[in-house]
């Protein structure tokens, strides 16, 4: 809002101009949603169902958070949305596909708040269906209409070259990479402050990308990515969503005093899923959170490749190797490996601070 009536305003005070900037935006952006998370957080937790504990993983600390107000990310999110509005010039498309983004985070919160957990396929198929609006939103703000063909450019890595992908392809991909992620992020859930303390590295590091790569022409061509105009004002929206999770990691950090919940962790992997779609890369997710989708998609993964070797005829016992690896990641690293939590914090995110940045120029400079 402030960037479309900042020509207004400057005409009142002259310094106001500088609402147009898309930096000052972004800085106001982090400080006030940093602020305002924590300062209403503590006055609205109370309100907050609280944690029942993880009783598969009493072995492993599973029920010290029980008791907990848990589903902060509710808090967190609504904090949100009156400053993207304010500060983030985002357009209709963009703007929709940001809402949506609200069902993922409203499904865990009512999950939190159950007295029955919700089965895992009620589940998915909220997932999936959350995933094809995001997915249609994504692709009619950004479709490429010049030739009338109605597709989504697509850059790939190893490969020089932008793809036309028309929707019946990019849908599908799209979709399942944005349920992957949001699942794979709600799984790495189990340690104070290690979902958010990762998502925080991979919204930062994105917001990077999207300003500085492929919302600035220059540097885009450079790389031989297609710019994106819309870049910029969505490394608003990362930024300001990782000052107010910031917020969250005040209270969180252990012994936590609150809990994110699925309903900031489901909302935190739809977001970062969402915006990796910006960049035009749908790869680019798995560069940007390679610990996550190895600590948490790695157990999807597991139950995956268990479930279709049935199929087969292949059973696997508890001594099997498949069977000796615990996920999420994390919880295998404090059985098997004595690790506290405050190890399994830090040595997740100095792993995620090195892979990253590897794997992010293997992906944009090798093509």
């Amino acid at each position: 809002m402030l960037y479309y009536i900042a020509d207004l305003l400057s005409s009142i005070w002259g310094p106001l101009r500088m609402l147009k900037s898309h930096v000052v935006l972004l800085s106001l952006g982090v400080f006030t949603a940093s602020l305002a998370t924590i300062f209403l957080l503590p006055k609205f937790w109370r309100y907050l169902p609280h944690d029942k504990g993880k009783a598969l993983c009493k072995d492993v600390g599973g029920n010290l958070s029980a008791g907990k107000p848990t589903g902060a990310g509710f808090i967190v999110t609504l904090v949100i949305l009156p400053i993207i509005l304010i500060f983030a010039p985002l357009a209709f498309w963009d703007m929709m596909a940001f809402l949506a983004l609200y069902g993922a985070m409203l499904a865990g919160y009512l999950d939190d708040k159950s007295p029955n957990p919700w089965s895992r396929r009620k589940k998915l198929l909220l997932d999936a269906v959350i995933s094809v609006v995001i997915a249609i939103f994504v692709f009619m703000g950004h479709a490429d209409n010049s030739e009338g063909l109605g597709t989504m450019l697509v850059w790939l890595p190893f490969v020089k070259g932008v793809w036309h992908v028309p929707l019946w392809v990019y849908l599908p991909v799209a979709s399942f990479i944005i349920v992957f992620t949001l699942n794979a992020t709600n799984c790495s859930d189990g340690v104070d402050g290690l979902a958010g303390t990762l998502t925080l590295v991979e919204l930062v590091m994105l917001a990077i990308m999207l300003y500085v790569v492929v919302g600035y022409r220059p540097v885009a061509h450079y790389f031989l990515i297609p710019c994106y105009a819309e870049a910029a004002k969505w490394a608003i929206v990362l930024m300001t969503t990782a000052g107010a999770f910031a917020g969250y990691l005040w209270y969180n950090a252990e012994p936590s005093k609150i809990l994110m919940g699925d309903a900031g962790s489901r909302f935190l992997g739809a977001l970062i899923a969402t915006a990796s779609l910006m960049t035009g890369n749908p790869l680019l997710i798995f560069a940007l959170a390679p610990v996550i989708i190895v600590n948490g998609g790695g157990g999807l993964l597991k139950i995956f490749i268990i479930r279709l070797l049935k199929c087969f005829g292949v059973n696997f016992t508890e001594n099997s190797w498949i069977m000796k690896i615990r996920f999420p990641l994390h919880d295998h690293c404090r059985k098997k490996f004595g690790w506290s939590n405050a190890q399994v914090l830090m040595r997740f995110t100095l792993m995620q601070l090195v892979i990253m940045p590897i794997l992010l120029i293997l992906i944009a400079k090798v093509r």
